[in-house]
């Protein structure tokens, strides 16, 4: 049980620590500053670029943290 709890303590370190990085920096989390996520595509199809929706597309991080709900 103890490896699930170090496992998990790491995740949530790594997870608060790029917060952290994105803070400073003024950047979405989620989105790293650019506004929009990618999405995978093949050669079949293809899916334009979808916006942000942390951040509502301005990849700014004051938006990113007036839509967090915790």
């Amino acid at each position: 049980m103890g490896i699930f709890q170090s496992i998990n303590g790491w995740r949530k370190n790594r997870r608060e620590k790029k917060r952290a990085l994105m803070q400073a920096k003024g950047f979405c989390p989620e989105c790293r500053g650019r506004g929009f996520n990618v999405v995978p595509y093949s050669e079949a199809y293809y899916i334009p670029p979808l916006d942000c929706m942390g951040c509502d597309g301005s990849g700014l991080y004051s938006d990113w943290e007036k839509n967090q709900y915790t």
